[in-house]
């Protein structure tokens, strides 16, 4: 029985996605495992390189967008499909170190305490381009004031999380940068856990900051309407 998804959402990566899934088929042995690329859209050979590893790696799904729809909508695609109640997210870019899956899902398990929905990551000593680490730096911080999250760095694509608990989660586009603060809305406990981070090997970012700090502003005060909007969680006893 797989107890197990990791989700890798994917776009135009074709030169990182071999390495990158064998490094997750051997951090993640000998749980009874699944690793789903979501192919988003891509333009080069990014399901060609998949299909290639098929023969290799029989836990490898691969789910395809026929057209690009963004990292939250490739996440979500994912865990709808995953058969885990586990699930652990990381970028499809290789930055994420998946030797840090381990001990994400050792605290996420630990005292199988189901009140602890997210173990999140927090990148240290980040390999990004000093504007993009000072960009990230001042989005989170806005994010942090207004949305009262308490996150660190919503931008870390390396995640641990129960299956239950994101469906419970309202979705958008754009979601995977606000999942501690939709989380802790639902009374879900969200806890944090350095984890490595790497150069990109190959290939480029598919984010410009401006771009990526206009729709972050605006998804901000949609969250902040949701947290407004919601009386708190309940556990409703039947009578």
């Amino acid at each position: 029985m797989i107890t197990l998804s990791v989700v890798v959402p994917v776009k135009d990566e074709a030169e990182n996605v071999a390495a990158l899934a064998r490094e997750i088929s051997a951090a993640v042995r000998p749980e009874p495992a699944e690793i789903i690329f979501v192919d988003d859209g891509s333009a080069d050979g990014t399901a060609a390189a998949l299909l290639a590893l098929k023969p290799e790696l029989p836990s490898l799904r691969i789910l395809q967008h026929d057209r690009n729809l963004g990292q939250s909508r490739a996440v979500h695609t994912g865990v709808l499909a995953a058969r885990g109640e586990t699930i652990v997210s990381l970028d499809g870019d290789g930055q994420n170190d998946p030797a840090d899956i381990p001990e994400l899902l050792a605290l996420l398990r630990s005292g199988n305490d189901p009140r602890i929905a997210m173990i999140a990551g927090v990148r240290v000593n980040r390999q990004d381009a000093s504007n993009r680490r000072f960009a990230s730096g001042f989005a989170n911080g806005i994010r942090r004031r207004m949305l009262n999250d308490g996150a660190t760095d919503s931008g870390c694509g390396l995640k641990a999380f129960r299956r239950e608990a994101y469906l419970a989660l309202p979705y958008f586009d754009h979601m995977h940068r606000f999942l501690i603060a939709l989380m802790r809305r639902e009374g879900y406990e969200v806890r944090e856990a350095p984890v490595n981070h790497r150069p990109r090997r190959h290939g480029r970012s598919k984010y410009g900051n401006f771009h990526r700090a206009l729709v972050g502003l605006v998804d901000t005060f949609g969250v902040r309407w949701l947290q407004k909007r919601f009386g708190g969680p309940v556990e409703p006893k039947e009578i």
